[in-house]
């Protein structure tokens, strides 16, 4: 199997207005993208025609943080896979667990999205993950392997390995706790196991991967980058992260 492309990918929630947009990438653009690492960035919807225009020729990915299953229709507040692609996204984040707590996204419906995102040319980045109480109850390996069953269910091996899962404790978002690099791996491990076709797709880590920690996860066998929150909303902190990426990307599998 040959060694998967390390990917970074920056989620910015809802931070950021367009020109602040504007100013950050402006300055990420400023630097050279390391070779061997593929990295992105998910504005919020109203700053994603910003961030494309200035992301031409710039090395870094747009995606973005949700999306419809809908291609059009009477869905007020909706954006369909159709207006993104019209805006160049390239990859969607879906299932976020911002998204299934607060808006009430159901594994029935993200399975539906990542459908959706692979017939309009989009990479979906699927985030998967198990709240303190779960954690603390042993019931990690269950939560994670099924959401990613349902995910991918009805996909074929060849349509999995087009896909990223992002394996993100809900514990650790935002929070400051990170999983322990050994311990996160074994869980992408199982992640990988659950379904046929993630042994070779990209399976990220997310919930405070920063700077200081980030050459250590990515050591591990299994990880291969970061969903980054809080930490892609700086330059010096998002590139550190690229930074290990590259170490990783360098280092021999």
């Amino acid at each position: 199997m040959s060694a998967r492309r390390p990917l970074i990918a920056g989620n910015w929630k809802m931070h950021k207005t367009i020109a602040e947009t504007r100013t950050l990438l402006a300055e990420l653009c400023e630097l050279a993208m390391p070779n061997g690492v593929d990295v992105m960035v998910a504005p919020p919807f109203t700053a994603l025609a910003a961030a494309r225009d200035r992301l031409r020729d710039c090395g870094i990915g747009l995606g973005a943080q949700t999306m419809s299953e809908h291609e059009h229709g009477p869905y007020t507040g909706d954006i369909s896979p159709v207006m993104l692609r019209e805006l160049s996204v390239r990859w969607v984040i879906l299932g976020h667990s911002e998204r299934r707590a607060y808006f009430n996204e159901t594994d029935d419906g993200v399975a539906r999205k990542v459908r959706a995102a692979l017939a309009h040319g989009m990479t979906p980045i699927v985030a998967v993950g198990e709240t303190a109480d779960e954690h603390q109850r042993g019931e990690t390996i269950a939560k994670v392997t099924f959401q990613a069953r349902a995910a991918f269910a009805g996909l074929t091996e060849e349509e999995v390995r087009k896909c990223v899962v992002a394996y993100e404790p809900i514990w650790a978002i935002g929070t400051g706790l990170v999983d322990e690099p050994a311990s996160a791996n074994g869980v992408i491990g199982e992640i990988r196991g659950a379904v046929e076709g993630l042994e070779y797709a990209r399976v990220l880590y997310g919930g405070s991967m920063k700077g200081d920690n980030a050459t250590a996860l990515m050591a591990e066998p299994n990880i291969d980058g970061g969903l980054i929150g809080g930490a892609s909303l700086s330059v010096q902190s998002f590139m550190e992260i690229v930074a290990a990426a590259a170490l990783r990307a360098a280092a021999p599998r």
